[in-house]
């Protein structure tokens, strides 16, 4: 759990994704549209990238761990919680605080 904690905490925004996942997809295209430039890592690209899918699940208390995203190195949720935030219009906010955008 260590890696994944201090990946996210090294940038405003991280998403742990798999490059197959239409959800993975759908928040940084999202994030993308925001004007973010998240830090993405794709767990099935990377090595040890399945013990870090384990350990986000831990996290999310889910069995489907991607995509996870981090905002100001703290773990949001998928994709469920980004959208509320979303739609909510909570999430600019949250990523203005966070750093990751000033507009």
């Amino acid at each position: 759990m260590d890696r994944v904690l201090r990946l996210a905490s090294q940038n405003a925004v991280v998403i742990f994704s798999s490059s197959s996942c239409c959800m993975c997809h759908t928040i940084k295209t999202l994030f993308y549209d925001l004007g973010v430039s998240p830090a993405i890592y794709e767990l099935d690209q990377i090595p040890r990238g399945r013990d870090m899918e384990m350990e986000l699940a831990s996290l999310l208390g889910r069995n489907r761990a991607v995509p996870a995203v981090f905002i100001g190195q703290q773990l949001v949720g998928s994709t469920d919680e980004v959208m509320s935030l979303h739609l909510r219009g909570t999430l600019l906010d949250l990523l203005k605080r966070a750093g990751a955008i000033w507009v």
